[in-house]
């Protein structure tokens, strides 16, 4: 099981990456997600959000959000397979 990180780290580490993007002169303030799950959560509802937008129709139902999360976290497994499997070639690469 990967490790999480606690609220107290990710704090830590958000004001860490807000000072360093304030010398770097941006305006925007750092945000740090403890969790990766977290993420494809919010996008999932994002992206669904802007289609029921784009369909004109406040109503939806919950069969179509169960299904945009679930194709969410379909993609996201896919996307975190391909990325491990082309770590373990770089580090194979390195080996040899």
């Amino acid at each position: 099981m990967a490790r999480r990180s606690s609220f107290a780290e990710m704090k830590a580490e958000q004001a860490r990456m807000t000072e360093s993007w304030k010398a770097e002169g941006r305006l925007s303030e750092a945000w740090v997600v403890a969790d990766p799950e977290i993420v494809e959560i919010f996008s999932a509802g994002v992206s669904f959000g802007l289609e029921i937008g784009r369909r004109g129709d406040g109503s939806y139902s919950q069969d179509e959000w169960r299904k945009a999360l679930r194709q969410a976290v379909e993609q996201a497994a896919a996307l975190e397979s391909k990325l491990e499997s082309a770590q373990a070639g770089m580090l194979n690469e390195a080996k040899d």
